[in-house]
């Protein structure tokens, strides 16, 4: 089979023809229909995730059909977990201690073919064709933790417009909430993609909101956006951070903070998570903005998705 694999920080990602791997007890053989690009696998290929290991396949939005079923499923980052931590047992596998993430310690998408543990992999809404499905499988579901983190926040914020937003500000506003969303400054194809999503508004994320926010959703890998959320929300208001990797945050006055608002990161997922999201994705009609790219073409993908060049997700299809 074809992979593209990383072999370490900075160096890109290989075309190799391997072995068609084997499934173990538990494991299954996924036949890749389409895999998602994700700012993680940017993070991973510039090794800003030193918990990775090398050489590894990337990719953790994944579908496919298990060979000899024929069944749709989804690959989500949550590939493993001991089940037997403090955190397993308290229903908080996401911040497992030895968990494995796919596309990280366990061969992802960008591949033919991929192993998963069937315990892990998620059911895909039929609605939803192969490539439309897969930023699902990340930027929805991250989205979708960090937008349960908000509560009953009428008005929200979205800090980087890409692919978890442009999912969740569907969300959002068909479950009637006010959806106000960031660009970079001067993107302004990304603020009418963010209208057309449902976004009320949209500006720079340098830009003060029309009205207060009672929370805020931070995609974009940028520290200083964390005091630009904090300017913007009402007293006792959230900002989560949904990334996995971001810049420092710059110092900011306490009064910034004060009035009981809250900083909060989002870690990883649930399987819990992902069910409860794919009902959602199921009953309310999703529009996922996907530009497909062939597998040996991954590279080019991720070029473009750190060049701001994409709205909504990049998809590989094999």
């Amino acid at each position: 089979m074809k992979a593209m694999r990383s072999h370490g920080p900075g160096s890109g990602l290989r075309l190799e023809v391997l072995d068609r791997p084997r499934p173990g007890p538990g494991q299954v053989l996924v036949k890749v229909h389409a895999c998602g690009v994700c700012r993680t696998d940017l993070h991973l290929v510039d090794g800003e995730l030193p918990a990775c290991r090398y050489p590894v396949t990337p990719g953790h939005e994944v579908v496919g059909t298990i060979v000899g079923s024929g069944q749709r499923i989804g690959i989500p980052w949550l590939g493993w977990t001991c089940g037997a931590c403090e955190y397993c047992t308290s229903g908080r596998e996401n911040l497992c201690e030895n968990a494995r993430f796919t596309g990280c310690h366990l061969d992802g998408g960008y591949a033919e073919y991929t192993l998963a543990d069937e315990r892990f992999c998620l059911p895909i809404p039929e609605r939803y064709g192969d490539a439309e499905a897969a930023p699902l499988l990340c930027a929805g579901l991250i989205g979708y933790r960090c937008y349960a983190r908000t509560e009953d926040a009428k008005t929200l914020g979205l800090y980087g417009f890409g692919a978890a937003a442009h999912i969740l500000a569907q969300v959002a506003s068909a479950e009637g909430r006010t959806v106000l969303a960031f660009t970079r400054p001067g993107d302004e194809a990304g603020k009418k993609f963010a209208r057309e999503c449902g976004a009320r508004w949209a500006g720079d994320s340098t830009q003060a909101p029309p009205e207060p926010l009672d929370a805020a959703i931070i995609f974009a890998p940028v520290g200083s956006l964390v005091v630009c959320a904090l300017k913007s929300i009402k007293k006792g208001g959230r900002v989560i951070c949904g990334g996995i990797h971001m810049s420092d945050i710059p110092s900011f006055r306490y009064s910034i903070l004060w009035g009981e608002r809250r900083v909060e990161s989002v870690a990883n997922l649930t399987r819990a998570d992902g069910e409860a999201f794919m009902r959602v994705a199921a009953k309310i009609p999703l529009r996922t903005e996907v530009t497909r790219y062939e597998l040996i073409n991954a590279n080019q993908a991720l070029s473009d998705l750190r060049e701001g060049k994409l709205n909504g997700a990049a998809v590989l299809v094999p």
